[in-house]
């Protein structure tokens, strides 16, 4: 009998001592992945949260990256927020239910995330932004995004050489400017991009605004409507070119550029004798290609989405593998809250000239342009 209970407690005692070495490992590894609490959730999905299905850019862009997300091995979970903010939370917070690995979002407002992405942290769930940055949140781990500074430089600077200011033409030529939605971050970027370039030539009387809007609260083009920008383009026609014409339309996208487009028809403009204006545009969006081929549109500014993809799933995966993901800005992008690392890719001009190039990479076919 004594044996018998000698026995058992060792028994007892060695499982204890197993239940004790399990906890210690089981405690270990969830601080294993470099060092960092942030191992993503128990799924193997990532989440992608974009803002809208109509702009052809957006579809691009979801495609792109589950596309490669699934080619890393990953499950992805894609959704559009349809520019509505309370649906894009929802899903946000459906997604942190579900415990996924990873969040990719690209916000319909930079501002209205904040308690999300409380939950996304308290969650264990990494969140990288993409294109547009998340305001007021210091749980943005990383920023992947085209240097949209010089997106305005590229768009203002090939406006300037049309006009022939940078040959030494003394003008003057009458400008007006757009800007994008107001709850969007990049807006200020394009923007401020763009003055940089026009500044001197307005102050010395070679640019003329004629509307005299020239502020960035003047400006603004809620959700990037095109027809929020023809509506507008109207009454600038209406109210300061009675008597004089346009020459050239800084707009900062192609949806935009193409309602522009459609309010300088409807006064006569696209004619031998009275052309177009220079219009400036952004995304290489299908109908502007078109468009600038056709001689009406005449500039718009080439992001890569696939490229783009690519680096934010390069980003990811590293964050996850417990890894540092690469970056090549750490001081540019601060939300209020913290400054984002962030990975910037190049944009590219593209006007009647360079068209082929977007065949060339396989952003469209040639077919697709005719």
């Amino acid at each position: 009998m004594i044996m018998r209970k000698a026995r058992a407690v060792r028994a007892l005692a060695a499982l204890a001592a197993l239940l004790t070495l399990s906890l210690t490992a089981t405690a270990c590894g969830q601080e294993a992945v470099g060092g960092s609490r942030y191992k993503g959730g128990n799924s193997n999905t990532i989440g992608i949260a974009m803002p809208v299905k109509t702009s052809e850019r957006w579809i691009a862009d979801g495609k792109n990256m589950v596309k490669q997300f699934q080619a890393a091995g990953y499950k992805t979970d894609l959704q559009y927020g349809e520019d509505d903010v309370r649906t894009q939370v929802a899903q946000l917070e459906n997604m942190i239910t579900k415990q996924y690995k990873l969040l990719v979002i690209a916000p319909i407002d930079g501002t209205a995330l904040t308690d999300v992405l409380q939950s996304a942290h308290d969650a264990n769930i990494p969140v990288i932004s993409y294109d547009r940055l998340i305001l007021g949140s210091k749980y943005v781990d990383y920023y992947a995004t085209f240097d949209n500074f010089k997106v305005g430089v590229l768009q203002a600077s090939y406006l300037v050489k049309k006009l022939g200011l940078t040959e030494g033409k003394k003008g003057p030529f009458n400008i007006e400017l757009f800007a994008g939605s107001s709850d969007d971050n990049n807006t200020r970027y394009f923007f401020n991009g763009a003055m940089s370039v026009l500044k001197p030539y307005l102050a010395d009387g070679r640019l003329v605004v004629r509307s005299g809007q020239t502020k960035l609260n003047q400006l603004y083009t809620e959700k990037w409507s095109g027809k929020a920008a023809q509506d507008r383009m109207e009454n600038l026609l209406n109210k300061a070119y009675s008597n004089a014409d346009v020459n050239a339309v800084l707009s900062p996208y192609d949806g935009m550029s193409m309602g522009i487009l459609s309010a300088l028809q409807g006064v006569g403009y696209g004619t031998k004798s009275k052309p177009y204006p220079f219009v400036s545009g952004q995304d290489a969006e299908l109908p502007s290609i078109k468009s600038i081929i056709r001689g009406e549109q005449t500039q718009t500014v080439y992001k890569d989405t696939r490229k783009l993809a690519k680096a934010t799933v390069q980003m990811a995966t590293a964050k996850l593998d417990g890894g540092k993901p690469q970056v090549n800005d750490t001081k540019s992008y601060n939300n209020g809250k913290k400054v984002v690392p962030a990975y910037l890719l190049n944009p590219v001009s593209i006007d009647k000239s360079n068209t082929q190039l977007l065949v060339k990479e396989g952003y469209y076919t040639a077919g697709q342009l005719k």
